[in-house]
């Protein structure tokens, strides 16, 4: 394993390359990060991997920008957690401001992005065996994977997600204690991030998500009531991805400050690119009436509504290593390692091949494709590469 320690910039180039690359939503995301950053990189090991993965999915906000922000705060600290968020999510944003600004971005469903999907499919496919061999190696592991697939595939909710990582834990906790001792602890929040740290995340956050409302309603100022309602949706939405996008509606198109028209246009255009979806707010803010909008109301809009997810991370992580040292927790986390698998499980077969595998050449192509990963060990640039270049060339 190379030092915990490293240069922000190192972290910032391989987040940009992630979010130039990561195409097919946060699921997908995850085994993108899997990939590049555990398996090529070795910045961390899979069961770190896993129960960050965990963490994060029952906290409010964008899961793939949270594991991304812990992977850079294990790699760099503070500064390496900002350089993985801007590397991720700068790319993407910036496209759609632009598309915001007059930008003609292309969001039909072209030969070329069907091949993105396609790779997208396999290299969550690739994930799920690896992780699946990793964390579910007895009856008991693998049924809790079973029953959290088909539980996440039948109930498409975040709650679903909450009660299956909950249900796993009281099943994992259950199993001996010596089984779970060997166990390795979740990514250190060293360097930096100390329990002072993490209350004055939680204060930070409890007075945002509380005092912006009042002073957007006292002061009548327009700056504050974008701001309260972009941390708001950031604050509550569980699921990330395309679950805030209703939510981004309600907050936006009522109060005139977007019509419904130029709401649809980006979020077609947002389907296209790169990156999290959560780069959305970016267009919106860029697109949106009265001012600030352009440059200065994408920066607003995409700092507000990411501000939660550092804010309960940072608040969460130095306690929740505390925690994991403990037989009680170790031994729960057995259990949620499992439940992660079927998760990933369940969004490899639902949305992502459902929606994504139409013909037998697509079956064809994903199957090549996670060959070529798996077996050949392929690097997923490459593989993104032939997807789409055989899509084009049936297309």
């Amino acid at each position: 394993m190379p030092p915990e320690r490293a240069s922000s910039l190192e972290v910032g180039l391989a987040f940009l390359r992630l979010g130039l690359t990561s195409f097919g939503g946060p699921i997908a995301h995850l085994g993108y990060f899997r990939r590049e950053l555990v398996e090529r990189r070795r910045w961390t090991s899979e069961a770190e991997y896993a129960q960050l993965v965990a963490l994060c999915q029952i906290l409010p906000g964008p899961t793939s920008s949270q594991v991304g922000i812990g992977l850079g705060l294990k790699r760099s600290g503070v500064r390496g957690a900002l350089a993985a968020w801007a590397g991720f999510t700068l790319p993407s944003a910036l496209l759609m401001v632009a598309f915001a600004m007059g930008l003609r971005i292309s969001a039909s469903h072209t030969a070329w992005r069907h091949g993105l999907l396609l790779a997208a499919v396999a290299v969550v496919a690739q994930a799920v065996w690896t992780m699946g061999r990793q964390f579910c190696r007895d009856a008991r592991t693998l049924l809790i994977a079973a029953l959290a697939a088909i539980a996440c595939v039948e109930f498409q909710t975040a709650m679903t997600q909450l009660a299956v990582l909950f249900a796993a834990a009281v099943i994992g906790w259950q199993r001996p204690r010596h089984e779970s001792a060997s166990q390795p602890v979740l990514p250190s929040t060293k360097p930096g991030l100390s329990r002072r740290i993490g209350v004055l995340a939680w204060a930070g956050f409890a007075v945002l998500i509380l005092g912006l409302p009042l002073a957007a309603t006292l002061t009548s100022s327009h700056v504050l009531s974008v701001a309260d309602r972009f941390f708001r949706v950031g604050s509550l939405v569980f699921g990330g991805g395309h679950v805030v996008l209703p939510l981004l509606r309600e907050q936006v198109v009522p109060p005139g400050w977007i019509s419904d028209r130029e709401f649809l246009a980006g979020y077609g255009a947002a389907q296209a690119l790169p990156g999290p979806l959560f780069s959305f707010a970016a267009y919106l803010g860029a697109a949106m009436t009265p001012s600030p909008n352009g440059l200065a109301g994408a920066a607003l809009c995409l700092v507000a509504i990411y501000l939660p997810s550092f804010l309960l991370l940072f608040g969460l992580l130095p306690f929740w290593e505390a925690l994991h040292e403990t037989g009680v927790a170790r031994a729960a986390l057995n259990g949620i390692n499992a439940a992660v698998v079927g998760i990933l499980l369940a969004a490899l077969y639902k949305p992502m091949a459902t929606s994504t595998l139409q013909a037998s050449t697509d079956y064809l192509i994903v199957l090549g494709a996670v060959a070529l990963l798996v077996i050949r060990r392929v690097p997923s640039i490459a593989v993104i590469a032939i997807c789409i270049g055989v899509a084009a060339a049936l297309g």
